[in-house]
Order: structure tokens, then C-alpha cells, then sequence
């Protein structure tokens, strides 16, 4: 978090960057409070997406109170976990069939696709109220909802599916360096999965990348712009 990014904008860019997160919700029956590790991405505007069975403890105990937390942890392999980033994500936990949602589940973890179609297992979607972020030492904030989830960008969300496909299939060059000239990523490989109105995100295996745009975008032309002004950045070096 710079001085420049706000709260709610740092906090967007935390949950976009991590795989997985720490689901807090209360054990059905006695409401003790209930932490387990589970696999996330986020929709467009930055809400969470699950992808759970039902047979799980946290499933049983969101559907009985689907008010719920997500610690998204950026402080791993710091030396001073402290001094790094974190945010706590509350809101209600709300079963979803959407199919956009789980495209952007699936293109953040593939290997999810084996099991999403068990019987047992839904997607789930977080209708955020609130969130605390910690973001070092004296940088702590609560930020609204509100703040937190971006205005929907219905014509993007349209194209999005055609823009990861056109990068990945005819500007795979332009992908890697993105990665390596733009976020000083090593190695090739690189492969676009998500593209939103603040920016889009990259993968090599379970290695993931993010870059911003500088300005927010509604619809595929104005992706287009801010991706070519991006890859002519990453080539002047």
C-alpha cells in the first residue's frame, strides 16, 4: 500500500492476488467460532468466490449463519509477518449458479474442475459489508462495503471470456512481458486469467501475478487501450 493507493483499492488488490484464504464462521450448534482454509477468487468488482461441499464444517455452519469472515494473508514468506499486509473480509455468504462466476472460480484453479461438478459441491458468492485492513504497523482501516466492491461493469464481463482467450491465443508474447518487464516475474509461460476493471491477472502454474490499470475500464475497447498502452510500456523497459 502505497500513498497513493487507498484502503479499500489495497484491500481489492490483496484479495485479487492470493489463491486461498482463512473462512471464519460459527459452528452449527453452539457457535463457537470456526477457522478452515479454503480456495478463493474474486468476481469483476472484487467479490469473493467459493467453490465448497457440503459436506464440510464451514459449509454446514454458513448455512445455518451465513455471516462469515475471509483473512486473505499477504504476509507469508515476509521476515516480519507483521510488517506485511492482511485483510479481514465480513459479509454474508450467499450460494450462487451464476456461470460467470464459475469461469473466473475455474480459470484461478483449474485443477478445481475435477471435483466441481460433485454432487456435494456449490459456488459460493460473499455480499461484502465490511472489511478490517491491517496494512503494517499504524495502517489499519475499517472500509465500508461499499468502498470495498466496485461498480459492476456489465459490458467487460461480457467480453471478458474473449479477451483472455485473444491475449492468451494471439498476444501470448505480449502476456510475458507483462510478467517479466512490468512485475519483474522470471521464467515464460505466463497466461492471462481474469481481466476487470481495475486490471488483470496473470499465472504460470500456481504462481500468480496482478497487474493495475491506471484508470479504470467499463468495456472491451477501453481494456483494449490500457493493454496496449501496458505492453508499449513494458517494451520501452
Amino acid at each position: 500500500m502505497t500513498s497513493e493507493t487507498s484502503p479499500a483499492a489495497a484491500a481489492r488488490q490483496l484479495m485479487r492476488s492470493l489463491p486461498s484464504a482463512t473462512l471464519a464462521t460459527a459452528l452449527a450448534g453452539d457457535g463457537w467460532p470456526y477457522a478452515s482454509l479454503v480456495l478463493v477468487a474474486c468476481d469483476q468488482d472484487a467479490s469473493p468466490l467459493l467453490l465448497i461441499s457440503a459436506l464440510a464444517e464451514h459449509t454446514k455452519n454458513l448455512t445455518a449463519e451465513p455471516r462469515v469472515s475471509l483473512l486473505f494473508d499477504g504476509t507469508v514468506g515476509l521476515d516480519e509477518r507483521l510488517t506485511g499486509a492482511r485483510v479481514s473480509v465480513l459479509g454474508r455468504a450467499e450460494r450462487t449458479d451464476d456461470p460467470h462466476h464459475r469461469a473466473r472460480f475455474l480459470a484461478r484453479h483449474p485443477s478445481a474442475a475435477n471435483y466441481a461438478d460433485f454432487r456435494d459441491f456449490a459456488f459460493y458468492r460473499l455480499n461484502v459489508e465490511r472489511a478490517h485492513l491491517v496494512a503494517g504497523f499504524g495502517r489499519i482501516h475499517w472500509i465500508a462495503g461499499s468502498e470495498i466492491v466496485i461498480p459492476p461493469a456489465p459490458a467487460l464481463r461480457e467480453a471478458e471470456a474473449e479477451i483472455i482467450a485473444h491475449m492468451n491465443g494471439e498476444h501470448a508474447d505480449a502476456v510475458q512481458l507483462y510478467a517479466v518487464r512490468l512485475l519483474g516475474r522470471d521464467g515464460g509461460g505466463w497466461r492471462m486469467t481474469g481481466c476487470d476493471p481495475e486490471g488483470f491477472e496473470l499465472m504460470r502454474g500456481t504462481e500468480i501475478a496482478r497487474v493495475e490499470f491506471d484508470r479504470r475500464v467499463a468495456d472491451a475497447e477501453a481494456a483494449r487501450a490500457e493493454l496496449v498502452r501496458l505492453v508499449k510500456l513494458a517494451r520501452e523497459g
